[in-house]
């Protein structure tokens, strides 16, 4: 019997074909997301005048009001920090874009917290892939179809 061809494609189908036969999830990262942020030595002032000026300009701060997800902490620089981020990633991560005289920095954390989820700069690019077993085992109850 020959050798199985040493190839990455043959590779990728074996590697496929074996998890689907075992019924294992795949998780797929992206390592290199970014996040624009508030600088925690910039003065309230200053975060203020930005946070108007980036909720003015483009960024969706609907999530900032009072029943929005994120308005806890109920914070200038919580509040900042995600109108910032919205600024940012609407503006495509444009150079100057994360700026805010001088109040803002990137940042490679996410920010994000409880239900109050940052936009990142690959925008929630995490595949989940879930394959049922072939074994006759029930799906778990999370997996949609």
């Amino acid at each position: 019997m020959a050798a199985p061809p040493q190839n990455p494609v043959w590779l990728l189908l074996m590697t496929t074909v074996i998890t689907i036969m075992m019924g294992s999830n795949i998780l797929l990262g992206v390592e290199g997301a970014y996040w624009c942020v508030a600088r925690s030595d910039a003065s309230n002032q200053a975060l203020q005048t930005a946070l108007d000026y980036a909720c003015a300009s483009g960024a969706d701060c609907t999530p900032l009001l009072s029943n929005g997800l994120c308005f806890l902490p109920n914070t200038i620089q919580a509040h900042a920090s995600y109108a910032f981020n919205s600024f940012f990633q609407r503006k495509a991560m444009a150079p100057g874009s994360c700026d805010f005289s001088g109040t803002a920095t990137i940042a490679q954390t996410d920010p994000s917290f409880g239900s109050c989820v940052y936009p990142s700069s690959v925008s929630d690019l995490h595949i989940t892939i879930d394959f049922t077993p072939l074994d006759g085992r029930p799906s778990p109850d999370y997996i949609q179809r």
